[in-house]
């Protein structure tokens, strides 16, 4: 039986990991090489299938390199370059009754972290953009393939909205923590703005 992980006590990404200050953190890229590869091969992969009529003329030779494309993605962004990063991590674990678990983890306690250890603002944003913006761009591919009737590619470009969206879920809610959580900062953000446009009528008024 699958479920989602209804805790909301956030765990700790590693035991054995000291904590880090916050003010500690350095624009510079500290881990150049997770860096390159959380968006290789997820912009390979888009350029493949813009490409793919002047790459080869095979269409099986084109789907099947996307694919491993999408596949080697899905697997560095969530098992390394989320971790070195930003400090996110998240994945499935069957407990003892035979249940399925999401885990969904965080570095706690940053403050107290040593400097070496804490993720850059410049690695945080190149983490998030690549992370938001290529499932945006497959889901694009998919309405463009469908008003264009090209079902062949349908499986592919729906592929890279499953594999580059499920890392996107997980990543979102290691950060904002639980369902509930995502659900409060929605409440609070519309909240604002309709806040702002009922002053600002007042103003105007």
């Amino acid at each position: 039986m699958l479920r989602l992980d209804s805790n909301d006590d956030d765990v700790s990404l590693f035991d054995a990991e000291e904590d880090t200050a916050r003010n500690s953190r350095k624009s510079k890229i500290k881990h150049p090489v997770a860096s390159f590869f959380h968006l290789f091969f997820r912009v390979s992969a888009v350029l493949v299938y813009l490409l793919c009529e002047l790459l080869s003329s095979s269409f099986i030779a084109c789907m099947v390199t996307i694919i491993l494309l999408l596949s080697c993605d899905f697997w560095t962004v969530k098992n390394i370059t989320g971790r070195l990063l930003v400090g996110l991590r998240w994945w499935n674990q069957v407990d003892e009754d035979g249940n399925s678990r999401w885990v969904f983890e965080s570095r706690k306690g940053q403050a107290k972290q040593l400097p070496a250890s804490l993720p850059s603002d410049s690695e945080a944003r190149i983490f998030w953009l690549g992370l938001i913006i290529c499932p945006v761009l497959w889901v694009i591919f998919t309405f463009t393939a469908l008003f264009s009737f090209k079902i062949k590619w349908l499986a592919v470009v729906i592929m890279g909205v499953v594999l580059q969206g499920a890392n996107l879920y997980g990543y979102v809610r290691c950060k904002v923590g639980t369902r509930t959580n995502l659900k409060n900062m929605a409440t609070n953000y519309f909240g604002t703005q309709f806040l702002k446009q009922a002053l600002s009528k007042q103003e105007e008024s």
